[in-house]
């Protein structure tokens, strides 16, 4: 899983990125400075989900390292 939260907030911070560097003036001409705030936090809320998913990959390893079954 934590690929898949690594990959998210990659994504957020190239597209946030590109548009700050390539479509700033277009962007603040038309109103929709907000796309940026989107991929801020879209990147910034990436981290407490790699947490999740590091500490759902912990536990998982440590149950399967006890021989216990999977739960419910």
């Amino acid at each position: 899983m934590v690929p898949f939260a690594v990959a998210g907030i990659v994504v957020w911070a190239v597209l946030g990125l590109a548009l700050l560097v390539f479509f700033r003036d277009w962007l603040t001409q038309h109103g929709r400075e907000q796309w940026l705030w989107t991929c801020l936090a879209g990147f910034l809320v990436g981290f407490p989900g790699l947490a999740v998913m590091l500490r759902h990959d912990a536990n998982r390893r440590r149950r399967r390292a006890a021989g216990l079954p999977p739960p419910d």
